[in-house]
C-alpha cells in the first residue's frame, strides 16, 4: 500500500546546481550596500546553520542567519537574496506530469524541505512553475524545530498530507543521509535521485541504502506502481 509520496525540494524536484555561495552573497551585499566583512559573516552563519542541521537536526531561518552575522534582515536584503537565487529554483520539467500521475492514482503528494526560506517564498516558486496546487501538504523546516533526518520532520510531513503509517509513505530525495537514511529510519520506503554534489560540510554520518534509484523524475510513477 502506498498512500503518500513525499518529496525533497532542492536537488530533487529542482535540478541540482553547484553554487559558489560566497559569490552569491557578494552579489547580494554589493546590491544592498553590505560590506565584504559582513558578507563573510553571513556566509559563516549560513554554513554553521547547515552544520547544526547535519549534527543536531535543528532548523534555522534567514532572520536567524542575519542576526548571527550582526545584520538586520531587511526587505531589500531578502528580495535581493531571493532574486539572485531564482535561476537555481526552477522545477524539473518532468515534475508536473509525474505529480499529476500520482494524484490521478489517489496518492497524496507532499513536500518536506530542509530550508532557511519561508513558506511564502517556496510557494511563490511553486506557483510560478505551475505545481503549487499539485501538493496536498508541505513542511518547510524553517517553520518547525527540526530538520531531516530527525524523525519528527518526517512525521510532520506525514501529518501535512494526512497519513499516519510511515510504511504507507514513499520519500524521494537526493541525499543519502538527510533523505534516504532519515526516511527509512521512520519506516518509509526511500527513492534516491543521485545527481547532487552535496557539499562536504553537509554530508552526514550515515549513508542510507535506497529502496530504488531513479535517474529521472518520470521514472518514479513506474516504481510506485510496482510497490502498489
Amino acid at each position: 500500500m502506498v498512500k503518500a509520496v513525499l518529496f525533497d525540494w532542492g536537488g530533487t524536484l529542482t535540478p541540482w546546481h553547484t553554487i559558489d555561495a560566497r559569490e552569491l552573497w557578494l552579489l547580494v551585499g554589493n546590491e544592498c550596500g553590505v560590506s565584504e566583512e559582513l558578507v563573510d559573516a553571513l556566509l559563516a552563519a549560513e554554513n554553521a546553520a547547515w552544520v547544526r542541521s547535519r549534527d543536531e537536526h535543528l532548523s534555522a531561518t534567514m532572520a536567524e542567519i542575519c542576526a548571527t552575522a550582526g545584520i538586520a534582515l531587511t526587505a531589500e536584503l531578502l528580495a535581493a537574496h531571493e532574486r539572485h537565487w531564482e535561476p537555481h529554483t526552477y522545477t524539473d520539467p518532468e515534475a508536473p506530469e509525474m505529480l499529476g500521475a500520482l494524484r490521478e492514482r489517489g496518492i497524496r503528494v507532499g513536500l518536506l524541505s530542509n530550508t532557511l526560506w519561508s513558506r511564502e517564498h517556496h510557494e511563490r516558486i511553486l506557483a510560478r512553475d505551475g505545481v503549487l496546487e499539485l501538493f496536498d501538504g508541505a513542511v518547510y523546516t524553517s517553520e518547525i524545530p527540526w530538520t531531516k533526518p530527525h524523525p519528527e520532520a518526517f512525521r510532520a510531513a506525514m501529518g501535512a498530507v494526512g497519513v499516519e503509517d510511515a510504511s504507507e509513505c514513499v520519500y524521494v530525495g537526493d541525499r543519502l543521509f538527510d533523505d534516504i537514511y532519515g526516511a527509512q529510519a521512520v519506516g518509509m520506503r526511500a527513492v534516491h535521485v543521485p545527481h547532487s554534489a552535496v557539499p562536504a560540510h553537509q554530508v552526514g554520518h550515515t549513508v542510507g541504502e535506497p529502496d530504488a534509484v531513479i535517474q529521472r523524475l518520470s521514472e518514479l510513477v513506474g516504481v510506485v506502481d510496482g510497490w502498489r
